[in-house]
């Protein structure tokens, strides 16, 4: 028997599954996208960046919305991090144009701008407004998110990440309200993406699966889904959650070594697609909550910082998450037919540092510029992503917190068992 036969017996029998109504994936399936969006009305204003603004495949998908007798407008001036006020000027630039769906197209800033401003021409109001979970009191206008990148997963969740301008730091907006009604995901548009990217961006992924397959699972209460946007780990996302690490332990290295490689882009597209179902569901933990104040001191993209934490966490966490690792292990390709849980789960962790180093993610937060003296502030205001922070399968105080981010900084990887 092999040692992972069993290792889902005692999960409570419950799950939460919010998703679009319709998701595309495929090769081409970007043609798909002017019919789903003649759907729901008549005029269109797509959330996209400068570069994407001008490229030939805009131009391709401008023309197919306009062929299906739609009024397009281009908000060409999406910012990387989403600054709060770029949200605003975007609404306000459109005055009294009609809006009846939003299309962000892009990576994770992109598609998170169409969320938030679906939210403002509906209900109005700042993106503050809305700030933490469930504070998007209805449905919104319909958002369509086609990703650019396999990564970020937001085509799919109830997230939107924005940077408060003022507050000079990162805020989530949760809600059910502006999960995408569709997902358009064309692996061919991923095609262009530099090793560099293709690295950050499949770190993010990877991670998204690994912890929320990883997370606290929690009581199978009735009213768990309407207390909580991030539910925990449950037998609905894990399996989704399994396959997303298979696909990312075939193709990360192969995306990220072999840029032009159809296959392993297609791989990479659906793992992103996964990640996000499963941290829409059932949540990360202690990666994304110390990333946060990480990013805002040092500008490194967001899935470099979870990839760079990634290993710390799980040594952390290895105890209560041990029959996951071991599993994770068997989906990475490391047989673990003889193996004990122990040895398997420890085989998982080495599996884990292997991808992230192959595509070049930083081995410690010394390798980005966080110093001795950031670390107290850095696990201090980690406590402040809460919703993160609960998720995690061991609890989290500050002495927690202080402990990771100081073996991330020494590059300590020891194995808490």
């Amino acid at each position: 028997m092999m040692c992972t036969d069993l290792l889902e017996t005692h999960t409570a029998q419950h799950g939460v599954l919010r998703m679009p109504r319709a998701v595309l994936l495929g090769e081409g399936q970007r043609h798909g996208l002017a019919p789903a969006a003649r759907d729901f009305g008549t005029s269109a204003l797509i959330c996209t960046d400068d570069r994407l603004a001008a490229s030939e495949e805009m131009r391709e998908i401008v023309a197919a919305l306009a062929a299906e007798g739609m009024e397009i407008t281009v908000y060409g001036d999406t910012q990387p991090e989403l600054p709060s006020d770029a949200i605003t000027d975007c609404v306000e630039s459109l005055g009294e144009t009609r809006i009846d769906v939003v299309i962000g197209i892009g990576g994770g800033s992109c598609m998170d701008m169409a969320k938030v401003v679906a939210v403002l021409l509906t209900h109005g109001g700042e993106p503050s407004d809305y700030y933490g979970e469930f504070a998007v009191p209805g449905p919104v206008t319909p958002v369509i998110a086609v990703p650019t990148t396999a990564g970020t997963g937001s085509e799919v969740t109830a997230v939107a990440v924005v940077s408060d301008t003022e507050r000079g730091m990162k805020l989530g907006i949760s809600s059910p309200h502006i999960v995408p009604i569709a997902a358009v995901c064309d692996p061919a548009l991923t095609m262009t993406c530099p090793p560099g990217l293709t690295a950050a961006t499949g770190a993010d992924a990877f991670v998204h699966l690994v912890e929320s397959y990883t997370a606290i699972a929690r009581e199978a209460t009735p009213g768990l889904s309407r207390e909580r946007v991030f539910v925990g780990r449950n037998p609905l996302t894990n399996t989704i959650a399994i396959e997303g690490i298979r696909l990312v332990g075939r193709s990360l290295k192969r995306a990220y070594a072999e840029p032009d490689n159809a296959f392993a882009r297609a791989d990479m597209s659906a793992a992103a697609l996964y990640g996000g179902i499963t941290l829409s569901n059932a949540g990360t933990a202690a990666a994304h909550a110390i990333q946060y104040p990480i990013g805002a001191l040092t500008h490194t993209p967001h899935g470099v910082g979870v990839g760079l934490l990634l290993p710390y966490v799980v040594r952390f966490n290895f105890p209560a998450i041990q029959p996951q690792l071991a599993r994770i292990a068997e989906a990475l390709g490391v047989d673990t037919q003889e193996m004990t849980i122990l040895d398997a789960a420890l085989a998982g962790v080495e599996a884990i540092d292997d991808i992230l180093g192959f595509i070049g993610i930083p081995a410690t937060l010394a390798d980005i510029g966080v110093t001795e003296a950031d670390l107290a502030m850095i696990a201090e205001k980690s406590l402040n992503s809460a919703r993160l922070i609960t998720n995690n399968p061991v609890p989290l105080d500050l002495e927690a917190l202080v402990t990771i981010v100081r073996a991330a900084h020494a590059g300590d990887r020891t194995v808490h068992n």
